[in-house]
């Protein structure tokens, strides 16, 4: 099993997005000890590959030389085996130099666009669209794959046809992430999406995408389905991340994603010490973590989804109540778009069982959407 750690260079951000609570003024920046520390602390901490991706803020404003460095860094220490990179921007600051040495380590690039220029830069900011796409051009240009997260907001659901066109006709795969209430701030309350809403998009979204599956790729409905097909979560909202997935900051602190960083509260520990796991489990925040997860076996226990569930993602919930007693608060919009899936997949099911006795199996015309079992074994 893969191990994950997210680096954190910086929570400082050169773009405003109005809904935005995750980046801060003047913020520090990581110093390339930190990588070696982390090479040192990954000697003895596990025997797992390593995935690590480098988030934020806005993790470019490290710059260049910091990336020359950490990337060979991480990627020949003989202390671990290193299974991938990858990286989330809004790519501003990426160059040509930049973008051969993504290229050449084989970097996973993911960016946010909210849609069509206009309904982007609204949300955004004014410039945000060009700028991004610019240097998205440049990643593909020197062979780097993009996929986008698009996030949903109380103003942009009301333009969810445009936006789903957007992405399927410039074949652009995305993740959906729905604007919460404040977590951190409150500048992001106006702007968030009511769950009865998150849902219903969802489900408007899995009709469409259902005709277009050979298009592109929206990722969150792709492991909804292969989620439930499964009977576990495959991705990490939907899975007990708790362990799997580490973050460090700018300063070697150790925190358990990277949504937790800069919340002194949940540092778990520090690079510089080298702690071992059994170290980090002693910590106030490891001991949040297992409240939720307690919780969650409680509180779900009679619900249909808790297996590929698992209460959602553990941040949500116990940032967004200051309890790690909560679900997190998309739960409403979970159950919804994880009861139309089964509910199809058990239609699908009844119907290729009439076709088996019938002795003809189905098969998809030109024109008719695939199925739910179609995508639930999406490669």
């Amino acid at each position: 099993m893969t191990f994950h750690v997210m680096i954190i260079p910086t929570l400082g951000c050169p773009s405003n997005c109005a809904y935005c609570w995750g980046s801060e003024e003047n913020a520090e920046l990581m110093d390339i000890d930190v990588i070696n520390q982390i090479v040192k602390w990954l000697a003895n901490f596990r025997d797992e590959p390593v995935h690590f991706t480098f988030h934020g803020g806005e993790p470019l404003l490290a710059g260049y030389e910091f990336y020359e460095k950490a990337l060979p860094l991480l990627n020949d220490a003989t202390t671990h085996e290193t299974e991938g990179f990858s990286l989330q921007s809004n790519l501003w600051l990426l160059d040509e130099d930049m973008a051969k040495l993504f290229s050449k380590y084989n970097i996973a690039i993911s960016t946010s666009i909210d849609g069509p220029k206009e309904i982007n830069d609204y949300q955004r900011g004014e410039g945000y669209f060009d700028k991004t796409m610019k240097s998205v051009k440049l990643a593909t240009d020197n062979g780097i794959q993009i996929n986008f997260v698009c996030t949903f907001t109380s103003y942009s659901k009301d333009f969810s046809d445009e936006i789903y066109d957007f992405f399927k006709e410039n074949g652009l795969n995305l993740k959906i992430h729905a604007a919460l209430p404040s977590l951190r701030g409150d500048n992001a309350d106006p702007w968030a999406l009511p769950q009865d809403e998150h849902g219903k998009l969802l489900i408007d979204w899995l009709d469409k995408y259902l005709y277009d599956l050979d298009k592109f790729v929206i990722m969150d409905l792709d492991h909804i389905a292969k989620s439930s097909l499964r009977r576990v979560g495959t991705l990490c909202t939907f899975n007990d991340c708790m362990g799997t997935t580490l973050a460090v900051g700018h300063d070697g602190s150790i925190y358990p994603c990277y949504r937790f960083v800069g919340m002194d509260e949940y540092i778990m520990g520090n690079v510089y010490d080298e702690p071992s796991m059994e170290d980090l489990e002693k910590s106030e925040a490891w001991e949040k973590l297992m409240e939720f997860k307690s919780f969650v076996d409680e509180d779900c226990a009679d619900c249909k989804f808790i297996k590929f569930c698992r209460g959602g993602c553990p941040y949500n919930g116990i940032v967004a109540t200051q309890s790690p007693r909560a679900v997190d608060p998309q739960c409403e919009a979970y159950k919804m778009i994880f009861g139309e899936v089964s509910k199809r997949a058990n239609e699908d099911f009844k119907k290729n069982a009439m076709a088996a006795f019938g002795g003809a199996p189905r098969v998809r015309k030109e024109g008719e959407p695939f199925s739910i079992m179609d995508l639930m074994t999406k490669m």
